[in-house]
């Protein structure tokens, strides 16, 4: 019998028109279940005995974020982190909140940033994103 995280998986896939792969369903439902963004090698740790080469990882995160599934949220060493679209705007996405001491990186979903005004003339905004970094309640 199929979890209702399998499911729910199948349907967003279906929804994006993209096909129901093995692969795709579980790299789905390990962001599903994260409730953070997580780095490309962070997902592939997660999928632990189904672990999947990195070429395929990338390609699937690739074809998400084209369908607009999954989106980069940040940038941090170097590592893309991915998460689910479901939580944000077309042009802003929620703050996250990175740690200095664990590392550990929070969405803060519900917490609303404005959008940058005053912009000299010829940038144009594509997304805005924020990232805040500090100590988190367990470290500081």
């Amino acid at each position: 019998m199929k979890s209702n995280l399998d499911l729910q998986t199948r349907q967003m896939l279906k929804a994006a028109k993209l096909y129901c792969t093995k692969c795709r369903v579980a790299i789905l439902k390990v962001l599903a279940k994260a409730n953070r963004p997580l780095s490309q090698g962070q997902i592939a740790q997660r999928l632990g005995k189904n672990r999947l080469n990195k070429v395929t990882i990338y390609r699937t995160l690739e074809s998400f974020c084209q369908a607009d599934l999954v989106h980069k949220a940040f940038i941090h060493k170097r590592a893309e982190y991915f998460e689910l679209s479901d939580r944000c705007s077309e042009i802003q996405c929620h703050p996250h909140f990175t740690c200095k001491s664990c590392g550990v990186t929070s969405c803060l979903v519900g917490l609303s940033v404005p959008l940058v005004k005053g912009l000299k003339k010829g940038f144009v905004i594509h997304r805005q994103q924020v990232r805040l970094e500090g100590l988190c309640p367990q470290c500081a």
